[in-house]
């Protein structure tokens, strides 16, 4: 293993990305959009389809396997001067945040005067600084968990650990976005960044013994599909085991995928994650709202998976689309908005 913990990684001759990161990323960025899809789609028709069971199943461990690998490379970064770090790690995202809560809320404003006034817009826009706005709360929630996690560098890694699971075993459920994804989460971003070792040796081996690797996915999905469809799932101390083995278990299949060479398209997902995590939510509603009233197609799982198809081609068409017509703003960060010199950009995906 070399001195940044990434022995038996690939890394890509051009970008120098670790190969399974970007695949397990898109795995989790698809699992997001077929989340807010299915749900979305069966919320408007009043009744489930069957990808609702698929929801059901990736549920224990859908944003918790997303927030783990936000921490694996941050022990790379963390000892970087406040000012560069906070201009990688907080300036970043809240500038993605600031301009695509306006862009949602440009769209989503005049349906909202309607029902209750243009005073109740202005003030749910400004709310959604303090509690983060639809599906944009992951990208609200990122620059908390660096901040803390850097500031809190003198505290014993272990004490915050277990506080962070002590959180996320209480469930805490106040109906604040901000206090509740909190308290749910943060173990998991802090797991990756503290245990990022033991995970790169993890895909060392999945990448060595691809049949233990199998035999390994096979008993965690039968877990988890008995306790999740047993109604247990969400018990304390269960949910946190369901969380972290299925993280493991993403990266697992990130590794086999990336080891075969398979399904680049779900790679490119991954390297471009950010792009669909911001601009999915308008093809996703789109085509839900169009398929739904013309009812073109009765079977709502079917739908749903249209919807989710949708709604990540669509988010990187208009990626394209905003490379193509000059409008990189929208997913690049002007320069105006750094606060730290610029670098090139840091390898292996420390930055995202």
């Amino acid at each position: 293993m070399n001195n940044n913990g990434t022995s038996a990684t690939r890394l890509s001759p051009v970008s120098e990305r670790v190969d399974w990161v970007d695949y397990a990323k898109g795995i989790c960025i698809v699992m997001v959009v077929m989340m807010h899809s299915t749900l979305g789609v069966e919320a408007a028709a009043g009744k489930h389809g069957f990808m609702h069971l698929v929801v059901e199943f990736a549920k224990p461990f859908r944003m918790p396997d997303f927030f783990l690998i936000s921490g694996l490379f941050l022990a790379r970064v963390i000892n970087r001067d406040w000012r560069t770090y906070l201009d990688r790690k907080v300036v970043h995202f809240a500038y993605f945040y600031v301009l695509w809560l306006t862009i949602q809320f440009a769209i989503k404003a005049p349906g909202m005067a309607a029902e209750q006034g243009w005073v109740h817009v202005a003030v749910m826009y400004l709310q959604s600084f303090i509690e983060p706005f639809g599906t944009l709360w992951f990208i609200w929630m990122l620059p908390v968990f660096f901040v803390l996690t850097k500031a809190t560098l003198r505290v014993p890694a272990a004490l915050i650990w277990i506080a962070g699971a002590a959180l996320e075993m209480a469930h805490i459920n106040t109906g604040w976005t901000s206090i509740d994804e909190f308290a749910a989460r943060f173990v998991y971003f802090y797991s990756g960044y503290l245990f990022a070792t033991y995970v790169f040796a993890l895909a060392g081996r999945a990448r060595a013994n691809p049949s233990l690797a199998l035999a390994g996915l096979a008993s965690w999905a039968t877990i988890n599909t008995l306790l999740v469809f047993s109604g247990v799932s969400e018990l304390p101390g269960i949910s946190l085991m369901l969380g972290l083995a299925g993280a493991c278990a993403i990266i697992t299949i990130g590794v086999l995928l990336a080891r075969a060479n398979w399904l680049g398209a779900l790679r490119y997902c991954g390297e471009h994650s950010i792009v669909i995590y911001l601009a999915f939510f308008l093809p996703m509603a789109a085509t839900r709202a169009l398929l739904l009233k013309t009812d073109l197609i009765p079977d709502l799982g079917l739908v749903s998976i249209i919807v989710t198809a949708v709604g990540v081609l669509g988010a990187l068409v208009m990626w394209w689309g905003a490379k193509r017509f000059g409008l990189n703003f929208l997913f690049e960060r002007p320069d105006t908005f750094w606060i730290a010199p610029k670098q090139r950009a840091v390898q292996l995906q420390a930055a995202e």
